[in-house]
């Protein structure tokens, strides 16, 4: 499918190679996103505090923010409701935090950021753990184990 991987911050050191075959992987894994894709973007702390303010009134910065796709009236309906589109939308983490979480987690940054990459597909998929019964975290846990994260 048609993954795209940004680095749009220069703070932390990371190659994009190593994600794009996970994101294959995952995509491959969790079924809710099946045939689907998504973008993902490495920011600094600076923007994700921004993008955070902006979306969600909290001015402060955050590990990983889900912006779903909204699709355009014009495009493909299904008949059992609103318009379908492959591309799900865009996941942006802040390589800052990810970088003190992998420390705070015992993780390398890659395996940090393979979490969080999953944890933005499964929001992106319709998940919420603020307001879920536990669903979404129940559902990453399984799918940790299948990925080996």
């Amino acid at each position: 499918m048609g993954h795209e991987i940004f680095n749009n911050q220069r703070k932390v050191k990371v190659g994009l190679a190593e994600f794009e075959g996970f994101l294959e992987t995952v995509f491959d894994a969790v079924n809710e996103a099946e045939s689907r894709s998504a973008a993902i973007a490495f920011v600094s702390d600076r923007k994700m505090r921004e993008l955070n303010r902006d979306f969600r009134g909290k001015n402060s910065t955050t590990d990983v923010l889900s912006f779903p796709h909204a699709p355009d009236d014009f495009q493909p309906t299904t008949d059992h409701g609103p318009p379908t589109t492959e591309f799900l939308g865009d996941i942006v983490i802040s390589l800052e935090q990810a970088s003190r979480q992998a420390v705070e987690n015992r993780l390398t940054l890659e395996e940090e950021v393979k979490q969080l990459i999953l944890h933005g597909i499964l929001h992106l998929c319709g998940f919420d753990h603020e307001s879920d019964n536990g669903e979404m975290n129940a559902r990453e846990l399984e799918l940790r184990r299948i990925l080996k994260l």
